[in-house]
């Protein structure tokens, strides 16, 4: 039996296994994507991250990867289906039948992008439609685009876009920013981004890729078709908590309840990450909780075996 399996590597992920490795428990680190890093890889810079400024986001996913690497860690591609309760213990299902024998669980499998849910998301992704700016930025250069949302994400791709793009059509529900006011000041200062406020998006249109958007203004209902030639969505995230219900409990957005030591409902189950509630979703405190859940990790196998 496993001291610990660690599902997600991401910065939590990868911070605890990290502090595993050091610790010297006998642990798993399990991934389901072909490389670990979670969602910084797709942002295009890192401001805030302490000690390493300027930095892209590719570049301190790497950095978390080889300093795990160097460690001996290595990061075993598999993906979790869920995790069942054994004697003194607990089982990690894996989709390809695999199993992990384990006293402890670190979830730490972070967060998807969330949808708009509008005709044509769908039929449009990945011809037009792109939940990431960093990767698919480049196919745009000299066009119009909108970018979808509020808050620190969506500041960030429409100022990434702007240096590739035409025009940059910000389209928010209200008529302030929830993104950091740093970000809302260059926003503001940079020539060829729009902000169209009290919108949003009802519809995307197109033949066979996106050739505009038709907006609603919240507060006249006054509708409007604008002529751009991909859409951005950034309005927010959903986190990999399916297969997690009925086993620890969650919030009503879906998040797992745990606080700073990252302890659940289920004792045995430890929340690191995006995945967790908490007031603020970085690559900063999601390191800190992989240090957090793995000192959790101790305390409760010392206690208990």
């Amino acid at each position: 039996m496993l001291d610990l399996v660690i599902i997600g590597a991401g910065p939590a992920g990868l911070a605890a296994a990290i502090y595993a490795k050091r610790a010297e428990l006998d642990f798993v680190i399990l991934e389901k994507e072909m490389m670990g890093g979670g969602q910084i890889i797709s942002t295009s810079e890192v401001e805030n991250y302490p000690g390493i400024y300027p930095v892209g986001g590719f570049d301190i996913a790497m950095n978390f990867i080889n300093h795990a690497n160097g460690l001996g860690v290595q990061i075993t591609n598999k993906e979790v289906v869920g995790i069942e309760a054994i004697e003194k213990g607990k089982k990690v299902l894996c989709k390809d039948g695999t199993n992990y024998e384990t006293k402890t669980v670190i979830i730490s499998g972070g967060a998807d992008h969330k949808e708009l849910g509008v005709p044509g998301e769908d039929k449009f992704r990945g011809h037009g439609v792109s939940y990431c700016a960093t990767c698919d930025g480049a196919f745009f250069k000299g066009k119009d685009l909108v970018v979808v949302g509020g808050g620190d994400v969506a500041v960030e791709d429409a100022l990434f876009l702007s240096k590739l793009a035409n025009k940059v059509y910000l389209v928010h529900r209200r008529d302030s920013f929830r993104a950091a006011k740093t970000l809302v000041t260059k926003l503001l200062n940079t020539e060829n981004i729009t902000f169209v406020k009290d919108s949003v998006v009802e519809e995307i249109k197109g033949d066979e890729k996106v050739t505009g958007v038709r907006l609603k203004n919240v507060k006249t209902e006054e509708k409007t078709d604008l002529a751009v030639d991909g859409v951005f969505i950034a309005v927010g995230m959903s986190p990999k908590t399916e297969q997690y219900k009925g086993l620890v409990d969650l919030d009503r957005t879906g998040y797992v309840i745990a606080g700073e030591d990252c302890v659940t409902s289920d004792p045995a189950i430890f929340a690191a990450g995006d995945i967790r509630t908490k007031q603020l979703r970085q690559v900063v405190t999601a390191a800190s909780d992989g240090a957090n859940a793995l000192t959790s990790v101790e305390r409760y196998i010392s206690a208990n075996f």
